[in-house]
């Protein structure tokens, strides 16, 4: 039986609902969320929102413009190299991904991401931090993502889509390095 919802690209508006789903999905604490979501270069338009057929959201996909460092700083120091030739190249980032409970193993999170595949492709590349507890990191790589830095926090892949990064990917970014601290 098919799944009955709609895909909303997101607005500023939906500031205080992201917060919400963050705070619940990850136990954050809420004003550091809401500072994220106010400082961290959230592309809304670019952002999707899934409603159920009563207009109730049932999974967020986040986008930032935010940069690498600005997610890892040990990358700074520790690999200045690798982080210019990211930032050589356009990339968005998967701010936050999160389908409800009930949703989750469907074709929703499918979906919601395909409704932004076309719009990605103007992007070298989509830049995915995955914290080391979180479940998704085989999702990502399904998707071809490739691991090119971790710290004690997350694990920072790339899923390539120009000739440009799926080079830096396999020349590069597929020797994923760590941050010692």
């Amino acid at each position: 039986m098919p799944m009955n919802y709609s895909l909303q690209r997101m607005t500023s508006a939906d500031a205080s609902l992201t917060v919400q789903w963050m705070v619940r999905q990850y136990g954050f604490d809420p004003a550091e969320v809401e500072d994220w979501v106010a400082h961290l270069h959230f592309n809304w338009p670019m952002s999707v929102k899934a409603v159920d057929t009563m207009g109730n959201p049932i999974g967020l996909l986040n986008m930032s413009d935010y940069r690498v460092e600005e997610e890892t700083q040990l990358i700074v120091t520790e690999h200045p190299h690798l982080l210019s030739q990211l930032n050589e190249l356009k990339y968005i980032a998967v701010f936050s991904f999160i389908v409800a409970e009930p949703y989750r193993g469907t074709r929703l999170n499918y979906d919601m991401l395909m409704a932004l595949w076309p719009d990605l492709q103007a992007y070298d590349f989509v830049f995915i931090p995955v914290m080391h507890h979180l479940k998704t990191h085989r999702y990502w790589q399904r998707w071809g993502a490739v691991e090119f830095y971790r710290d004690p926090m997350s694990v920072y892949y790339m899923l390539p889509l120009s000739p440009a990064a799926k080079a830096l990917a396999l020349n590069g970014a597929s020797k994923p390095v760590s941050g010692t601290t």
